[in-house]
């Protein structure tokens, strides 16, 4: 783990974090009436593990799943 390389304040420490809630809030909460806690547990896990990392294209990696690209890092450090 590296530490921040910014100064205290400065809005890039937390751009990556808060870009994945800001999904995770527009994409799942705001539009999921869970009962329980429990099940709104269950729903986040499901986007994240299911939809967020394998089937969400992120433009940062080249319009590809978080999934596909750590295969394609995993290939080319192979090779």
């Amino acid at each position: 783990m590296f530490s921040s390389m910014s100064r205290k304040g400065d809005c890039w420490d937390n751009a990556v974090a808060e870009s994945f809630f800001a999904s995770l809030k527009i994409e799942r909460v705001f539009f999921n009436n869970s009962k329980t806690r429990e099940e709104a547990r269950k729903d986040i896990f499901d986007y994240i593990e299911i939809f967020y990392n394998n089937k969400r294209r992120h433009s940062y990696l080249g319009n590809i799943s978080p999934k596909g690209y750590e295969k394609l890092w995993e290939m080319k450090k192979a090779a």
